[in-house]
């Protein structure tokens, strides 16, 4: 069994990708990209780790990632960004955009 990371900065730093989606509670689109990521999280399993980030509970991370609108989503892998977007993305396509990423950084 392995330790669970104990902070934001070594969950991003590890070598599984993991996605992070900046939200708020109050956000309409935010609340259409649940089921999106309930798929997408479906769809790759444990080749990915998908977190969920509230901008107005952690708006040091929000600061940090210069995070200006919600929904955003980075994907991170050994710390690099290595895909970043503003507003709802379709499951498909978020799909086809970690699974690219993932073969590029293989």
């Amino acid at each position: 069994m392995s330790a669970q990371p104990k902070t934001f900065q070594e969950l991003i730093n590890g070598d599984t990708p993991v996605l992070v989606d900046f939200f708020a509670t109050w956000c309409g689109p935010c609340k259409m990209m649940q089921p999106i990521l309930e798929d997408t999280s479906r769809q790759l399993g444990d080749r990915i780790k998908i977190v969920k980030v509230d901008v107005d509970r952690n708006p040091l991370a929000a600061s940090t990632f210069q995070v200006r609108g919600v929904p955003t989503l980075i994907l991170f892998q050994k710390g690099k960004v290595l895909w970043r977007e503003s507003g709802v993305v379709p499951a498909h396509q978020l799909v086809k955009v970690i699974e690219s990423q993932l073969m590029v950084n293989a």
